[in-house]
């Protein structure tokens, strides 16, 4: 698959998080068989680009290609479909890289302007199309709707990914089924699962599961991501802001609640890493890979 003259290793994607998918996490899932990677969303106010959190938004240093920036504007009202149009002519002609637009099929289920959106998008010379299953007014509430999601591919010619609750391998097949998309987008099945990338790319390539991964290659993944995470933010916010994404490595393992809780009052970056090392060493206790299943069973047990 192709994003203008950049050609991408496969058709499974990280969504832009706000507060995940910051540098060392998308570095992580491209490592991990992503094949295209969104940074959190920055202001395209050139005046704000020198605040601590918007250079850090914006920050790509050492990254894999292809590298992509997600902007926005400080007006959140998009009712407007000739401003959308305007403000993607405007982006286009500004730059001479491929631009692409992430949206949702409309404001509320009453009032859905997919197609509409996606025309002005293709008119305007935009690459590719991400479509989130879901309204403005949805939130991440319900269920994905993938049948805005195909309409919309079968009415322009260039790229469509689509988005919302691809949470499995079969899942991700089932929306490409669906839909018709060129690609898939994985937002939050991937906190705390990075791999999932390379397990959906598998199984769309092979029909075939990889096995859990070994616990010593995520405790060695963990290590380096926290450590890059800490060099990234740098020791106090280091700290304070790994603690979401360790207590999604561990929420389904053999006593991670009790772990996160415990690891939430550690206010040293070293001390944290020790820890992390210290709950994978003890997960060889209960197989050479994860046993996501067996964390019902040991609180059951306890």
């Amino acid at each position: 698959m192709n994003i203008g003259p950049y050609s991408l290793r496969n058709n499974v994607f990280v969504a832009p998080m706000a507060g995940v998918t910051d540098r060392p996490f998308r570095q992580l899932c491209k490592q991990l068989g992503a094949g295209y990677a969104v940074s959190e969303m920055a202001a395209s106010d050139p005046r704000l680009w020198h605040s601590e959190k918007t250079s850090r938004r914006i920050n790509h240093d050492g990254e894999m290609e292809p590298k992509a920036v997600q902007i926005a504007g400080a007006d959140p009202v998009m009712l407007d479909e000739e401003l959308v149009a305007r403000i993607l002519d405007a982006v286009v002609s500004a730059v001479d890289v491929p631009v692409t637009l992430k949206f949702r099929t409309g404001w509320n289920r009453a009032n859905k302007n997919a197609l509409k959106i996606a025309a002005r998008a293709e008119a305007a010379g935009i690459a590719m199309l991400t479509l989130h299953g879901r309204t403005r007014a949805d939130g991440y509430s319900g269920e994905a709707e993938y049948e805005t999601i195909a309409a919309v591919k079968a009415a322009v010619k260039i790229p469509v990914v689509a988005n919302g609750d691809i949470t499995t391998p079969e899942k991700a097949r089932e929306v490409l089924r669906l839909t018709g998309a060129d690609a898939v987008m994985v937002g939050r099945a991937a906190q705390g699962r990075p791999w999932i990338f390379r397990e959906i790319d598998h199984f769309l390539r092979t029909g075939e599961h990889l096995p859990a991964p070994l616990v010593t290659e995520v405790a060695h993944l963990m290590d380096e991501h926290l450590q890059a995470h800490y060099a990234f933010y740098g020791d106090y916010l280091g700290v304070r802001t790994a603690r979401k994404h360790i207590g999604w490595y561990v929420r389904d393992l053999p006593g991670g609640e009790t772990f996160r809780r415990s690891m939430n009052r550690i206010e040293d970056c070293g001390q944290q890493l020790q820890a992390v090392r210290q709950f994978f060493a003890e997960q060889a206790v209960h197989g050479d890979r994860l046993q996501y299943g067996l964390a019902d069973e040991v609180a059951l047990a306890a």
